[in-house]
């Protein structure tokens, strides 16, 4: 049997007040990211999606933060998945980071929105061949009846694209998430963790403490 009601671990490593932490959660979260690079995190930047569609059934998956920047932060998908039907329905989504080495999280409240061509394509371009060539394989979310038929695809793309450059598909670009609130915490002893969020007033962040 597992003993799960017997699990714990106390959290020492650090704190977070309101004093310390810089004036934008942009801001605030660079210097925490560089940290997290600094102790060798394993994928960094995997983050938390979670989404609901019209008849308010959420959903969530992991994906990948490519872009961060005063604007918001950024993912790439294909925008016939399940997570872009689900954005198109209702834009509203949050997103959380688990540095669980560091003691850290992060969770972002905000609104979604494509970013513009020209963004998806200076990152696609960026990608290596054989992700790019992936984007064009795979019908994201849809049922397959086999991975053969995933590997038949996907040469099939090999071929039509040997030669040259390979576009930018139609199907598949990025998304912001333009944040209206960001936590950040941070563990501490006797599950008195730290909590400190921003929330959008305006063009202004205001910063409060939150009980744990």
């Amino acid at each position: 049997m597992l003993h799960l009601q017997d699990m714990r671990r106390e959290y020492k490593q650090n704190e977070l007040d309101e004093i310390s932490v810089d004036e934008t959660p942009f801001t605030q979260f660079q210097k925490w990211f560089q940290e997290v690079l600094n102790a060798q995190v394993l994928e960094p930047n995997a983050m938390i999606l979670a989404t609901s569609s019209l008849d308010n059934i959420p959903n969530i998956r992991a994906v990948l933060l490519k872009i961060f920047d005063e604007k918001g932060f950024v993912f790439f998908t294909n925008y016939q998945s399940d997570k872009a039907k689900e954005i198109e329905q209702n834009p509203n989504v949050a997103l959380e980071f688990l540095w669980l080495d560091l003691e850290r999280q992060v969770r972002i409240i905000g609104k979604c929105e494509k970013i513009s061509y020209a963004e998806s394509f200076a990152y696609f371009t960026k990608r290596s061949r054989g992700s790019q060539i992936g984007a064009w394989a795979s019908h994201q979310s849809s049922i397959i009846s086999s991975r053969d038929l995933l590997s038949m695809a996907l040469l099939k793309m090999k071929e039509k694209f040997k030669n040259g450059e390979i576009p930018l598909p139609d199907f598949w670009g990025g998304y912001r998430v333009v944040p209206s609130k960001v936590e950040f915490w941070q563990g501490r002893e006797s599950r008195l963790h730290d909590r400190i969020l921003y929330t959008r007033n305006g063009d202004k962040w205001e910063i409060s403490r939150l009980a744990p």
